[in-house]
C-alpha cells in the first residue's frame, strides 16, 4: 500500500519485503560525527528493527546521514519503527551535542523489485563511504556492514557482486536532491 503525506515522501507498507531506507539530519549537519553517536544509532535501529521483527540485512552510517536495508515483518510497522528510531537517536545527540531541533529531515523508503535492483542499492549503501570522499577503500570504513558481509561471504564473492551489478555508480536518488 502507498501512502502520501504532505510534505512528506509517500511511503510504501509492503509485509515481508526488501526495503532500501535513507535517513538524513536536518541540513545535512555532521551530527553523526563521533563513534559513540552512530555506535548509539546503530544500537537504536537494531533495537527498532528487532522490536518488530523485521531484519536489519545491511546498513552504512556517514556523518549526516545513513541507508539500510531490511525485510519487512509487517509493512504498516515502518513508520512506527522510524519515528522511534529518530525520536530516541535525536534526544542521545542533543545530550551530546546540545544540537538544535530539529535533528532529522525524513526518511526515504523504496522496495526493490527483483535481484539486480536490491543488489544495485546494496553496493549503493557499500559504497557510500567512498562516494562521499570518507575513505579511499570501502573496507576502511568502520560504520558499514561490509565488514560481515566480507567474512561471511569472501572477498572474491564480494568483487562479483560489483562486477555484476556496477550501476550502483549511476545511481541518484531522489533525497540526494533534498
Amino acid at each position: 500500500m502507498l501512502k502520501k503525506y504532505q510534505h512528506n515522501p509517500a511511503h510504501l507498507f509492503v509485509d515481508n519485503s526488501p526495503y532500501f531506507i535513507t535517513s538524513a539530519i536536518y541540513q545535512k549537519r555532521n551530527l553523526l560525527c563521533s563513534n559513540e553517536i552512530k555506535d548509539n544509532l546503530l544500537n537504536t535501529i537494531q533495537l527498532c528493527f528487532a522490536e518488530k521483527g523485521w531484519l536489519l540485512n545491511d546498513w552504512v552510517i556517514l556523518d549526516n546521514h545513513y541507508h539500510l536495508l531490511g525485510t519487512s515483518k509487517i509493512g504498516e510497522d515502518l513508520g512506527g519503527i522510524f519515528s522511534k528510531i529518530h525520536m530516541l537517536s535525536a534526544k542521545f545527540i542533543r545530550s551530546r551535542l546540545q544540537a538544535e531541533k530539529p535533528i532529522w529531515w525524513n526518511y526515504w523508503d523504496y522496495c526493490p523489485r527483483d535481484e539486480r535492483d536490491y543488489f544495485i542499492r546494496l553496493n549503493y549503501l557499500f559504497n557510500n563511504p567512498v562516494k562521499h570522499g570518507y575513505v579511499a577503500d570501502l573496507k576502511d570504513y568502520p560504520y558499514s556492514s561490509f565488514h560481515e558481509l566480507l567474512k561471511k561471504q569472501g572477498r572474491d564473492s564480494l568483487v562479483q557482486q560489483f562486477r555484476k551489478y556496477p550501476e550502483y555508480k549511476n545511481l541518484h536518488l531522489d533525497e540526494d536532491l533534498e
